[in-house]
C-alpha cells in the first residue's frame, strides 16, 4: 500500500496541492488525471522526493524502489542498448564484481546472484524494449548524440521500463511517441505487475491500462475504480448528485432565511430565529461544478469548392534532388474527406503532410490543387515558435493586416481568447492554451483543407474532446497525424499507411491496425479480409452521413436566420407605415391601414414559422454534437 496524506504545496504564493490524500492498493495501475495546471507533475515530484511539501507525508513500503522518467534526455557517446542495460544498477554492479579476477569468492557469489536474477537474458530483454519503442538493431548500437531529443527521451523511457521499479511513475509517457510505439507501450504496461502511477491525456491508454483513476481538481484528489470511461461516468453521476444537493441546500437556506427575516425581531420567536441563524452560519455551501468556458474550438467555414480539392498522381517528394523519401503517391482529397496518416516516425508522414500543404514541391509526377484552395497546416513547431512576450491579439493582428479589430477579435473568440485572455502574454499561457492559439492562427482565413500534425500533444482530455467535436462540425477536409487513437477513431473515415517509401490506403479500422502493429492475428494489412473492408466502408458511410446531416442542418439554420432577418425588416417597414406615416417608405405611403394590418399579420405568421425552423435546426445540431 502506498499512501500520501495531507500533501500541501505552495509555489510562488499559490496553493498547488491542498491537503492531497490517497491510498494506492498494491499492484494498482493508477491513472492520474486533471486539467492542465491542476498539479499532477507537482505531485509526481513530491512522490519522487524532488520537491519537499509544505505539509503532509508519504508512506511507502520499506525498501521500495521508485522509478521516474526524467525530463532531461540521456546523452553522450554511449549507445541506447548500453544505456538501457546500465539502468539495472544491481546487475551492472554484479557484472563488475563477476569480472574481477582478484576476488574469486566475491566473483562466484556475484555469478550466483546474476543467475538468480536471470541477468544473462537482460540484453535480449533490453533489445525487445528498445525495438518496441522504435529502435531497430542498427539504431540500438548508434551513439546517443546521433539521435534527436525525442528519440533520446525514448531511450530514457526504455531504461526506466527495463529497471522494473516497485513504483513506476510515468508523466505523459507517450508525448514523444508515435502511434505504433504508443500501442506497444500500452501492451507492455498491461502486463507490468508492480504499482504504477501514470499522468496521461490518452483516453485509450487510460482505459486499457489503468484500473483506478486518481482525479486531481482544485488541489484535492478523488480515487475512482476502473478506467477513464468508468471515471467519467462516476464523475457525471457525482456531479448530478452534487447539483441536486446544491439545489436542496439553496432551498433550505432560503426557507431558513425567510423565517429569520420574519421573526428575528418578534419577542415570542426570537430564540427560534436565533437558532436558525446559527444553522445558516454553519451550513457549508455545496459547490457548483462548472466546466471551463474557455475550452473552445470553432473552425471557420470555408467557401465551397468543387471536388477534388487536391490530387497526387504518381508523385514523389523529398528534401534532396534525386533522393525522394516517398514515391508513387496517388491520393485524392475531396471537400468532405477525413484522412488519418498512419506509420512509424521516420517513414515520411510529415513529409507527405508538407507536400499536401504546399511547403514541398513534387519531385516527380504531379500534384494538382483547386485554384482557390486554402490550406491550414498545424505543427508543434508553430506552438514552440510563438513569441512569449506578445499577446494573442498581437499575433493575430500581424497575420491579419488591414482587418478591422472586430474581425481579429472574432477569430480569437472562436478559440476561447476573449476579454483579458486576448491580451495576456503568451509566456503566461499553458501548453494547451498555446496550442489553441496556434490553431486559431492557422485557420484565420477559413482554409478548405486542414492538416493537423500531432494537434493533441499539449491538450488535456476535455480539450481533446472539444477539438474532436469541432472537427466533426468543420465543413472542410481534414488530414490528421496523431498518436491519439480516440481522436483518430472519431475523426477519420479514411486511413492511409505511409510505409516502405510510399503511401497506400489501409483497408481496415484503427483496431485492425493496432492488431497488425502488435503482431496479433486479425486484419490489418493492405490485403485485409472482406470483413475489415466492410467495417471500414460502414464506418466511413456513417461518418459521412453524420457530416452530411450536420451540413444540412447548418444550411437550414442559416436559411432560417436569413429569412428571419428579412421578415423582421419587412415588419419594421410596415410598423413605420402604420405608426409613423411621415417617415414611411414611398411604396407604403398610399396603402390603407387595413392592407397594412393584413400584411403585418401574414409577416408575423411567417416569422413565427421561420423562428420555429431555426430552433428545430439548432436543437438538432446541439443534439448531434452531444451524441
Amino acid at each position: 500500500m502506498i499512501r500520501f496524506d495531507g500533501i500541501t504545496v505552495r509555489l510562488g504564493g499559490n496553493t498547488i496541492l491542498d491537503g492531497v490524500s490517497a491510498a494506492l492498493p498494491p499492484g494498482a495501475r493508477v491513472g492520474l488525471v486533471g486539467r492542465n495546471g491542476a498539479g499532477k507533475s507537482t505531485l509526481m515530484r513530491v512522490l519522487t522526493g524532488g520537491l519537499e511539501p509544505d505539509s503532509g507525508g508519504i508512506d511507502l513500503p520499506s525498501g521500495a524502489r521508485i522509478g521516474y522518467l526524467e525530463q532531461e534526455a540521456p546523452a553522450g557517446d554511449g549507445t541506447p542498448i548500453a544505456t538501457v542495460l546500465a539502468a539495472d544498477r544491481e546487475r551492472a554492479e554484479l557484472m563488475a564484481i563477476a569480472d574481477d579476477e582478484a576476488d574469486p569468492v566475491a566473483a562466484a557469489a556475484a555469478h550466483e546472484r546474476l543467475n538468480a536474477l536471470g541477468a544473462h537474458a537482460a540484453p535480449a530483454r533490453a533489445a525487445r524494449i528498445l525495438a518496441g519503442l522504435g529502435f531497430d538493431e542498427a539504431a540500438q548500437h548508434c551513439p546517443l548524440d546521433s539521435f534527436s531529443g525525442g528519440w533520446r527521451m525514448r531511450v530514457g523511457l526504455a531504461a526506466l521500463l527495463f529497471s522494473q521499479p516497485d513504483l513506476l511513475l510515468l508523466d505523459e509517457p507517450s508525448n514523444h511517441l508515435d502511434l505504433e510505439a504508443t500501442l506497444w507501450l500500452e501492451d507492455f504496461l498491461r502486463s507490468y505487475s508492480a504499482t504504477m502511477l501514470i499522468v496521461s491525456h490518452e483516453r485509450d491508454l487510460l482505459n486499457n491500462v489503468a484500473d483506478h483513476i486518481l482525479h486531481l481538481d482544485h488541489g484535492r484528489t478523488q480515487l475512482y475504480v476502473g478506467g477513464y470511461d468508468a471515471f467519467e461516468r462516476q464523475k457525471r453521476e457525482r456531479a448530478a448528485h452534487q447539483a441536486a444537493a446544491r439545489e436542496r441546500q439553496l432551498a433550505e437556506r432560503a426557507k431558513l432565511q425567510a423565517f429569520v427575516d420574519r421573526w428575528r425581531y418578534k419577542a415570542h420567536s426570537a430564540r427560534q430565529a436565533q437558532s436558525r441563524m446559527k444553522a445558516l452560519a454553519k451550513m457549508e455551501p455545496v459547490a457548483a461544478m462548472a466546466d471551463d468556458p474557455s475550452l473552445v474550438f470553432d473552425f471557420p467555414s470555408p467557401a465551397e469548392l468543387k471536388p477534388p480539392l487536391l490530387v497526387l498522381d504518381q508523385a514523389a517528394v523529398g528534401y534532396e534532388a534525386g533522393n525522394p523519401i516517398l514515391k508513387r503517391l496517388n491520393l485524392r482529397l475531396d471537400p468532405d474527406d477525413r484522412v488519418a496518416l498512419l506509420g512509424r516516425n521516420g517513414n515520411g508522414k510529415t513529409t507527405l503532410a508538407r507536400l499536401l500543404a504546399g511547403q514541398l514541391a513534387a519531385m516527380d509526377g504531379t500534384m494538382t490543387a483547386a485554384g482557390k484552395l486554402r490550406v491550414g497546416y498545424f505543427t508543434q513547431y508553430q506552438v514552440e515558435e510563438l513569441d512569449s512576450d506578445d499577446t494573442p491579439l498581437d499575433h493575430m493582428a500581424r497575420l491579419m493586416p488591414g482587418a478591422p479589430p472586430k474581425a481579429v477579435r472574432a477569430q480569437l473568440g472562436r478559440f476561447g481568447f476573449t476579454g483579458d485572455m486576448a491580451t495576456r502574454s503568451v509566456g503566461r499561457m499553458s501548453g494547451g492554451e498555446r496550442a489553441r492559439l496556434a490553431l486559431a492562427l492557422v485557420t484565420r482565413d477559413a482554409p478548405h483543407l486542414l492538416i493537423l500534425d500531432e494537434p493533441t500533444n499539449h491538450l488535456d482530455v476535455d480539450a481533446r474532446e472539444a477539438l474532436v467535436q469541432a472537427l466533426a462540425a468543420f465543413e472542410g477536409a481534414v488530414v490528421v497525424v496523431s498518436h491519439d487513437r480516440h481522436m483518430l477513431e472519431l475523426t477519420a473515415d479514411r486511413l492511409v499507411l505511409v510505409d516502405g517509401g510510399t503511401a497506400r490506403s489501409f483497408d481496415g479500422s484503427i483496431a485492425d491496425y493496432t492488431q497488425m502493429v502488435l503482431g496479433r492475428d486479425g486484419a490489418g494489412s493492405a490485403s485485409s479480409p472482406a470483413k475489415a473492408a466492410s467495417n471500414k466502408a460502414e464506418a466511413r458511410r456513417a461518418s459521412a452521413e453524420a457530416r452530411d446531416r450536420q451540413r444540412e442542418l447548418r444550411k437550414a439554420a442559416k436559411a432560417a436566420e436569413s429569412e428571419i432577418a428579412k421578415l423582421e425588416a419587412r415588419r419594421a417597414v410596415l410598423d413605420r407605415a402604420m405608426f409613423e406615416p411621415g417617415s414611411a417608405a414611398p411604396a407604403e405611403a398610399g396603402r390603407t391601414m387595413t392592407d397594412l394590418l393584413r400584411e403585418r399579420a401574414e409577416v408575423s405568421t411567417k416569422l413565427e414559422a421561420a423562428e420555429a425552423r431555426w430552433l428545430e435546426a439548432a436543437e438538432a445540431i446541439e443534439g448531434d454534437m452531444a451524441a
